[in-house]
C-alpha cells in the first residue's frame, strides 16, 4: 500500500492528509468537486454574512474526523481492517454528493420525493462502477447492510462524524462561537460495545455541551427566521417559474434547471429516466443565481418581484408563533398584497408562506447515546445525565412562521 499522501490545509482542523489511492480519487471526482460549488448552509449568508462555507470543504472535514475516530478506536483495541477503515472514510467523503444546490430547496419544488440521500446512494453506485467495484463495501456500510454496525453509527447516528464537522464547522464560520463543540474530546471518549458506540462516562459532559449547542445552532443558524423567510422566497420563486414554464412561457435557465423547470420530475421519473440525474449532478448554486438575475427582469411580475427580492434583499416580513397561523389573518395579508401589487388574489398567494417547523435535539429511538461507566455499565445519556435538560432536548418544540411580502403603508 502507498504511504504518499495529499495534504490540505483546512481552517478548522488544520492540515488534512488524504492518502493517494482510492480515497484521493473519490475527492479529485468531478461529482465531489461539485460540492465546491455549493455552499453548505444554502442560504444562511443573508443573516450571517461568513457562511461562504462549501460542502466540499464539509465532506474534508467529515473525512478528517473519520480518520480521527477510526484511529482513536483501533487504538482502544476494537479491530478494524484497513480496508474497513478505508470504506468508512469513502463513506463519509461521498455522504453528501448528493446534496442540489441552495440546501434543501429543491427537494421540495422542482424534484419531488427524492431526498438528497437517495441521490448519494445513486451516484456512489454510479462512481462504483467507474471505479471497478472498489467502493462495494463503502456502500454497505451507508446503507446500514455491514456486519460491523458501529461503522455505519460513524456515518449516519447522533454522534456521526457528519454531526461533528458541521456543528464546528458552522459556528466558525457565521461566527456563532455557542456552537463550537469539542469535537477532538468526543471522539477521544469513544468506544464501542456489543458492536455500538459509546461514550466514556468521563465524556459525559462533552455531550451535554454537544447537545446544547446543536440545539442552539438549529433555531439560531439552521431555521433563523430570516433564513426561513429567505428559502420561502426561493422556493415560491422557483414554484412560478415551473408554473410559468408549464404555461409554456419562455423563460431563461441553465439546460440543466430548464429541464426540472420544464418537465415534472417525481420519484418515479427519477428513478426511471437517466437523463434526470444527468441533469441533477450539472446543477449547482450558480445555476439559480443567475437564472434569479434574469428573471429580475421577466415581464411576469410574481415571477420578477421575487427574484428581485432575493437579488436585492428585499425580504418577507416573519412573524413566529407555537400555534398555527389563523386562516382570516392569511386572507387578510393576501388581499392587500393583492392591492399592493396589483395582481390577483391567487397570484397574491405567492408572496405569503406557512411554514410549521418541528425539531428536537436528541431522540432516544433514532439511535440513543450510551454512556459507558467504569464497572462496565452501560446507561442512556438521559438517564445518566444530571442535567435536567436533556428532557427538554428530547420534547419536540414546534414554531409556526408566517412569512409575507412587507406591506407598505
Amino acid at each position: 500500500m502507498s504511504y504518499e499522501r495529499k495534504i490540505i490545509n483546512d481552517p478548522v482542523f488544520g492540515f488534512i492528509n488524504i492518502p493517494k489511492g482510492l480515497l484521493y480519487d473519490i475527492l479529485r471526482h468531478p461529482l465531489l468537486q461539485r460540492l465546491n460549488r455549493i455552499r453548505q448552509l444554502g442560504l444562511s449568508s443573508v443573516v450571517y454574512p461568513g457562511a461562504q462555507h462549501t460542502r466540499f470543504q464539509h465532506s474534508l472535514g467529515a473525512f478528517y474526523l473519520m480518520s480521527e475516530a477510526i484511529q482513536h478506536l483501533t487504538a482502544k483495541g476494537n479491530f478494524i481492517f484497513d480496508s474497513e477503515a478505508e470504506a468508512v472514510e469513502a463513506a463519509i467523503l461521498m455522504h453528501d454528493i448528493g446534496h442540489g444546490p441552495c440546501s434543501h430547496v429543491l427537494e421540495n419544488t422542482i424534484v419531488r420525493g427524492v431526498s438528497h440521500e437517495d441521490i448519494s446512494l445513486m451516484l456512489m453506485e454510479r462512481i462504483n462502477k467507474e471505479m471497478n467495484n472498489q467502493l462495494t463495501l463503502a456502500i454497505r456500510i451507508f446503507k446500514d447492510e455491514y456486519p460491523k454496525r458501529f461503522l455505519h453509527q460513524l456515518v449516519s447516528g447522533q454522534l456521526d462524524m457528519d454531526r461533528l464537522d458541521y456543528l464546528r464547522r458552522d459556528s466558525f464560520y457565521t461566527g456563532v462561537s455557542e456552537g463550537n463543540i469539542g469535537s477532538a474530546r468526543i471522539i477521544k471518549m469513544l468506544d464501542v460495545k456489543d458492536d455500538h458506540l459509546v461514550v466514556e462516562a468521563k465524556g459525559i459532559y462533552s455531550i451535554e455541551n454537544f447537545l446544547t449547542a446543536r440545539r442552539l445552532m438549529y433555531w439560531q443558524v439552521y431555521l433563523h427566521k430570516t433564513s426561513v423567510a429567505y428559502e420561502r422566497m426561493l422556493i415560491n420563486a422557483l414554484l412560478r417559474a415551473k408554473e410559468l414554464a408549464g404555461q409554456g412561457m419562455e423563460l431563461f435557465a441553465s439546460p440543466a434547471l430548464k429541464y426540472f423547470l420544464y418537465n415534472d420530475i417525481n420519484r418515479e421519473a427519477f428513478y426511471n429516466n437517466p437523463e434526470s440525474l444527468e441533469n441533477f449532478i450539472q446543477l449547482d448554486d450558480n445555476d439559480i443565481w443567475t437564472a434569479l438575475k434574469v428573471w429580475s427582469r421577466h415581464p411576469d411580475k410574481v415571477l420578477s418581484t421575487l427574484s428581485t427580492g432575493m437579488i436585492n434583499r428585499n425580504l418577507f416580513k416573519v412573524e413566529i408563533s407555537t400555534e398555527p397561523i389563523r386562516e382570516e389573518r392569511k386572507q387578510e395579508l393576501t388581499l392587500q398584497i393583492s392591492n399592493q401589487l396589483d395582481i390577483s388574489l391567487p397570484e397574491a398567494g405567492y408572496f405569503i408562506s406557512t411554514p410549521s417547523i418541528e425539531k428536537n435535539m436528541y431522540d432516544e429511538a433514532d439511535d440513543s447515546i450510551d454512556i459507558l461507566f467504569n464497572d462496565g455499565n452501560i446507561k442512556n445519556i438521559a438517564q445518566a445525565s444530571d442535567m435536567l435538560n436533556i428532557s427538554l432536548l428530547s420534547k419536540k418544540v414546534k414554531k409556526y412562521y408566517l412569512c409575507y411580502q412587507r406591506i407598505h403603508k
